[in-house]
C-alpha cells in the first residue's frame, strides 16, 4: 500500500479507527468520572477511607466535563444519523453519563464542606 493510499484510507477511518472511536472515547472518560464519583461518595460517606474525599470529587468533576465536552463535539461533527456507524447514539449516551459524573463529583464537594464546620457553629 502506498503512502497516499494510507493517507486516505486513514481519512476515511478504514486504518486508525472508524467513526465510533470518539464517541467510545467520550464513553469510557464518562464512565471513569462515574466511577471516582461514586468512590468518592463512599468516601464522604465514611464507608471507606482510602483517601481525600474532596481530590475524588475534584477528579470526577474533570473527567464528568472532559467526557461531556468530547460527547457533544463528536455527536455535533458526526455526519449521518443513528444506525449508520458514525458513533452517534454512543455520544448522545456519553453526554448524560458525563453529566452524572459532574453532578457526583459535586455533592461529594457539597459532603465535604459540611464535614469541615466545626459542630457548635451555625452557618450565617
Amino acid at each position: 500500500m502506498s503512502a497516499s493510499a494510507a493517507l486516505a484510507a486513514a481519512a476515511e477511518g478504514g486504518i486508525i479507527g472508524d467513526g465510533r472511536t470518539g464517541a467510545n472515547l467520550a464513553l469510557g472518560v464518562g464512565a471513569l468520572g462515574l466511577a471516582i464519583g461514586l468512590l468518592a461518595l463512599a468516601r464522604a460517606g465514611g464507608r471507606i477511607s482510602a483517601s481525600n474525599a474532596r481530590i475524588g470529587g475534584m477528579a470526577a468533576i474533570a473527567a464528568g466535563t472532559v467526557g461531556t465536552v468530547l460527547a457533544v463535539l463528536h455527536a455535533a461533527t458526526s455526519s449521518g444519523g443513528p444506525g449508520t456507524g458514525n458513533g452517534l447514539v454512543g455520544a448522545i449516551v456519553a453526554i448524560p453519563l458525563g453529566l452524572g459524573a459532574v453532578l457526583l463529583g459535586r455533592r461529594v464537594l457539597t459532603r465535604c464542606r459540611g464535614a469541615d464546620r466545626p459542630a457548635g457553629r451555625m452557618p450565617v
